[in-house]
């Protein structure tokens, strides 16, 4: 389990990272989300040694991370880091080699992984001459390589098309199924939505919140209820403790706590034909906005 405790960072007056705390455990897709400047990369160049915090500490299993520890990580940054001029698969090797594999080992995880993700075609090919999506492909490849024991990634979906973002959703879901702490950022909240089991949530330097999709949905406001009916259901508006957020004749979304909830039920069935009653499910689009405003 990778942890992060009580970091801090200030770049001159303008404190960038607030007592930053937050876990990505084994096996587990963790999500970190955050606007523009909020602190996602900055967190994530600490958790590499790129920068060094003002405070905190950075953990694996409970040790203060190392330079040693480092070298099992797998990165990939947002900025382009690859040779424009080297070939895909000769720079996937040599990253490989530089992580102290055997060359034949280096070689055999490069075909894999360039075949995984969809790229074995461009294997020769110089860099500098595929699409920026399949240049991201290759990064990715670039930071799963020397198979890390811990995975960071800054933006891994962008610039990648419907089928290259399939791909690597499923390379990294293999990288979670063996056991690997994967940590990544991205602004495509329906795609972390689809993919993180946990999520990290930052804004102006502070987490926000941090848990698995399904509790901070539960924190994320009131309780929130959809009834659907054959009739009208005006009549909503007059129960006590109710609050219509969403109504369009028989359809109605309403915050209530559960007691109050069953009185709207039970008065629906009374009055017609019910076709739907249940809670109402928050996106992760809407526990963004309810966690940072």
């Amino acid at each position: 389990m990778l942890t992060i405790e009580s970091v801090s960072k200030r770049f001159g007056e303008r404190q960038v990272l607030d007592d930053v705390g937050f876990t990505v455990s084994d096996g587990r897709l963790t999500g970190f989300v955050g606007g523009n400047g909020a602190g996602k990369t900055t967190t994530m160049r600490i958790l590499l040694g790129v920068l060094r915090a003002d405070a905190g500490t950075v953990s694996i299993d409970g040790q203060r991370i190392g330079a040693d520890d480092r070298r099992r990580f797998g990165y990939m940054p947002e900025e382009r880091g690859l040779y424009p001029k080297m070939k895909v698969a000769e720079q996937v090797a040599y990253l490989a080699r530089l992580r102290g594999m055997a060359k034949a080992a280096a070689n055999a995880s490069t075909d894999r992984l360039l075949d995984r993700l969809g790229i074995a075609q461009h294997a020769n090919d110089q860099v500098e001459s595929l699409s920026l999506g399949n240049q991201q492909r290759v990064q990715i490849a670039a930071a799963l390589v020397h198979g890390p024991e811990v995975l960071i990634l800054d933006e891994p979906f962008s610039g990648l098309d419907p089928i290259a973002v399939e791909s690597v959703l499923g390379v990294l879901q293999e990288q979670a199924a063996n056991g690997v702490p994967v940590l990544f950022s991205s602004h495509q909240l329906e795609l972390v939505e689809r993919l993180c089991d946990d999520l990290v949530v930052i804004a102006e330097g502070r987490i926000r919140a941090a848990g698995s999709q399904d509790e901070l949905r539960r924190a994320a406001g009131p309780q929130a209820w959809e009834l659907l009916t054959a009739d009208d259901v005006g009549w909503i508006r007059e129960v006590d403790g109710v609050r219509v957020v969403e109504f369009d004749g028989g359809f109605a979304a309403f915050e209530a706590d559960d007691a109050t909830a069953q009185t709207v039920l039970q008065r629906a069935v009374q009055s017609g034909t019910v076709a739907s009653f249940g809670p109402r499910i928050p996106s992760l689009t809407e526990v963004f906005k309810e966690v940072v405003r």
